[in-house]
């Protein structure tokens, strides 16, 4: 049986693995991709900091090895290949491409220039061809990331780190040079929602309460819980340890570090200001939690403030792309399916020998294991 797994990172080598682990399938397997180097997110967006995560790839490389996989790279699907082209040469197609873009905040001032996405922003400083280019600056002194996900602290990480502690990473050389240079000395964190819904891992922020020459500052009020937040950190182990974190934060208060990052809860962007084209700051509304099924909502409560940064990275979730020839639903930004066997439509009918793994199957979420039982 012939395969072509497209996209070739985390949840593409998954799926491989899964069908070379079958001992009733003689097969051989296309892992297709538009990038020339394999490994997707592995390579392109796991923070440089963060090697031992990285070695996952020496799984795939041994995988890559196996005489019946072979690499095709610098190959996209739409431009190079269709899904004739496919169907034509392939028993079965799968479609491992990820979340391609960001969500977006929808507010004016977002495409400032000093407003990245994270997608953007993390493939910059990670070496991917397509973000070389990006025009960062941080001769700014203050920046704002919006959302308190892994992806948040990994931007926010590198931003306050010593640069010569990333020297012997493998962080792009312009990248690296930025950081050297950069007049940055304050990163405010924005969560919509309180500490007890932050997203983030404990490891992900004990490792950025650490930080050599960083202050990490929590405002004591905004650790407050209202009835709902406080009934939901009782049965959420992880909430329970990143609040007892942020609770010390807090009362440890600043200690006269030269960079700082603040965590700031209860608010939303609602304005990217900017003068002469470029990011100058950001407005936030000071938000209030309701009750909203088994969780809580972040409503505005008309109370504006505003931060003086110059540079806004977004860090909100990823988002699949449309495939040329492939049911999408635009709604839930994935391709419709049942346990992986595309539909064509969300309910409808089987497209028979198209299959879909990973992010572009379930969404954005879990960490780079998450799509392992996919491949299976």
């Amino acid at each position: 049986m012939r395969v072509a797994v497209v996209g070739a990172g985390p949840s593409g080598f998954y799926t491989a693995a899964a069908l070379l682990a079958r001992k009733d399938l003689a097969v051989s397997i296309d892992l297709i991709d538009r990038l020339p180097a394999p490994y997707g997110l592995v390579r392109y967006g796991v923070a440089p900091d963060h090697a031992k995560i990285k070695e996952v790839a020496r799984v795939f490389e041994r995988l890559a090895l196996d005489p019946r996989v072979r690499y095709l790279g610098n190959v996209e699907f739409g431009r190079d290949l269709s899904l004739a082209d496919l169907e034509r040469h392939y028993d079965q197609i799968v479609f491992a491409v990820g979340g391609q873009s960001d969500r977006r905040l929808g507010v004016a001032g977002e495409d400032l220039a000093g407003s990245h996405s994270s997608t953007a922003f993390v493939a910059w400083y990670s070496c991917h061809p397509d973000f070389l280019d990006l025009p960062v600056d941080l001769g700014v002194e203050g920046a704002a990331v919006v959302g308190v996900g892994n992806v948040a602290m990994d931007v926010a990480r590198v931003l306050a780190r010593d640069p010569d502690e990333l020297a012997t990473t493998d962080i792009s050389d312009d990248a690296l040079a930025a950081l050297r240079a950069s007049r940055i000395r304050d990163v405010y964190v924005l969560a919509r929602r309180g500490p007890v819904q932050a997203k983030c891992s404990p490891a992900e922020l004990k490792e950025i309460a650490e930080l050599a020459g960083v202050d990490l500052l929590v405002d004591p009020a905004e650790l407050e819980l209202d009835a709902a937040s406080a009934a939901e950190l009782e049965s959420d182990l992880q909430a329970q340890k990143n609040f007892a974190l942020l609770t010390e934060l807090a009362e440890r208060g600043p200690t006269g570090a030269p960079r700082r990052i603040h965590f700031r809860f209860l608010v939303s962007p609602v304005e990217i200001e900017g003068a002469d084209g470029r990011v100058s700051a950001l407005r936030l509304e000071r938000n209030r939690l309701e009750p909203r099924g088994d969780g809580v909502a972040a409503r505005g409560t008309g109370v504006f403030e505003t931060l003086p940064v110059g540079l806004v990275v977004r860090a909100v979730g990823y988002r699949s792309l449309p495939l040329p020839e492939i049911p999408f639903d635009e709604r839930a930004g994935v391709v419709p399916n049942e346990a992986g066997r595309v539909l064509e439509a969300p309910g409808g009918a089987i497209r028979p020998r198209l299959y879909v793994a990973g992010w572009v199957k379930r969404g954005p979420s879990g960490l780079i294991g998450s799509n392992k039982p996919d491949g299976a």
